[in-house]
């Protein structure tokens, strides 16, 4: 696959400067992912799209056969002198492996290719640290990058920091590239875990707060580009960040949506993952995703017209179970095969066959909203499904229960007697029924029926 997408930027150096990236994807003999075996052009092409996400422009990229590691330099040593006549005579100035190296397969690399080398590691780096803009995936990224290049002991991609601005932790405005300072990373670092901790602090207490209102969370989950933020915007109005580029949305966005009976839910969008996701970023946006472990329902949105559609879900759920997520609630997710609308007929047809054998998925293109109802009434049955109905009996006078009621439940029926008496059923959030509970008392009795 050769590739001469335009996509440059001015970095603004000494004028206007355009990075040209040489993409490599090493095809492994015998590597396997745990999701099963990829295809060579498709990671390839995936390593174009991070490439591109951070405007890079590309001079050429290829698949390169890897019969077997070289502990020193990744690819043997005629691969290598290759390599590097193939890079100087396309001008980049910038190699990419879609690789972890080795800090020492890097530096040797660099040395023999005379340009600067990142590995896959380093660009998702990267890209977080330019998607980020919440306090905590700001403090999160910048950790991870500082553990990163803790092992490497070198600055790099200073034309980029200076670009972006920030903490120096890929090389600040007028460094030389030299050994990183140990000690002065590790401090750097202790600051910022205990920055990172008062953030997280601040952030349960927030998740505490809403815990006390009657309101399901829903949270979006899936591969980065699958089309979660689109959804997104199309159910919210949120304008979050949704354009055809990997990892375009980082931090956590939650907004309040009302279901087609009116039932309220909190809706959450986070952070898409990628196959072989570095563990640093893994770990560091673990707070971040806790919304998903404390979400009522995830829906696992996936781009059912992706060629690797499956292998893509695959990562998904190895990333969830590294999150902490159990295998009990991994079957209970949700299911949405996005962008329905890419699909030839043909195919549709068959994935919807497929789709009407099971419970838990649902075809929809968030781009044109195709399915999206049907979405949304399945959302209503499943948290239904799960809260208790409850019948209530009121007295004359007390509008002050009934406002609260109506405030924290879904109220289903009401009936008005002569007497004055207002008898209800109403369904509870879980979260609310104990609080119904202890303000009702004995108003309060299990439903005879549920409509």
């Amino acid at each position: 696959m050769n590739t001469q997408n335009g996509g440059g930027v001015d970095f603004q150096i000494e004028g206007p400067v355009v990075t040209r990236a040489f993409v490599i994807h090493p095809d492994v003999k015998n590597r396997q992912v745990a999701s099963g075996w990829r295809d060579a052009d498709d990671k390839l092409e995936e390593a174009v799209g991070l490439a591109l996400a951070i405007e890079l422009e590309i001079a050429d990229a290829l698949v390169v056969p890897v019969p077997s590691l070289n502990p020193a330099s990744f690819f043997g040593s005629g691969k290598v002198k290759q390599l590097g006549r193939q890079i100087e005579e396309t001008e980049a100035d910038l190699a990419v492996l879609n690789v972890q190296l080795s800090p020492g397969q890097q530096r040797n690399l660099e040395r023999a290719w005379k340009v600067k080398v990142v590995d896959r590691t380093g660009l998702i780096l990267e890209i977080f640290g330019r998607r980020a803009s919440t306090r905590e995936g700001t403090l999160q990224v910048e950790l991870a990058h500082l553990d990163y290049q803790k092992s490497r002991l070198v600055r790099s991609w200073t034309h980029l920091e200076r670009q972006r601005g920030g903490h120096g932790f890929m090389g600040g405005p007028g460094e030389s590239q030299l050994e990183a300072d140990r000690r002065i990373i590790q401090d750097r670092i202790s600051r910022l875990k205990k920055q990172l901790d008062q953030v997280i602090r601040t952030r349960t207490l927030h998740r505490e707060s809403r815990a006390k209102v009657p309101y399901p969370v829903v949270a979006l989950v899936g591969y980065t580009n699958a089309g979660k933020s689109t959804l997104f915007n199309r159910l919210t109005d949120a304008g979050v960040m949704a354009k055809d580029l990997l990892f375009a949305t980082l931090d956590p966005t939650m907004r309040q949506i009302e279901l087609p009976r009116g039932r309220k839910v909190i809706l959450s969008d986070t952070v898409g993952f990628i196959s072989d996701l570095p563990t640093m970023l893994v770990a560091a946006f673990r707070a971040t995703l806790e919304e998903v472990l404390e979400a009522d329902i995830i829906l696992h949105v996936r781009d059912i017209a992706h060629s690797e559609t499956q292998e893509q879900a695959g990562d998904v759920m190895a990333v969830l179970r590294d999150l902490g997520v159990s295998d009990e609630r991994l079957s209970t997710i949700v299911e949405v095969w996005n962008k329905i609308d890419l699909v030839v007929p043909e195919h549709a047809e068959v994935l919807q066959e497929e789709s009407a054998r099971k419970d838990n998925v649902l075809m929809v293109s968030a781009l044109t909203g195709q399915g999206v109802p049907e979405m949304l009434d399945m959302l209503e049955r499943r948290l239904a499904h799960r809260n208790p109905v409850l019948d209530v009996s009121l007295a004359t006078g007390e509008g002050a229960e009934l406002a609260w009621i109506y405030e924290h439940s879904e109220v289903l029926s009401r009936q008005d007697h002569e007497d004055g008496r207002i008898t209800i059923k109403a369904r509870f959030d879980d979260r609310q029924a104990g609080a119904a509970q202890k303000r009702l008392g004995e108003r309060l009795s299990p439903a005879s029926t549920v409509d």
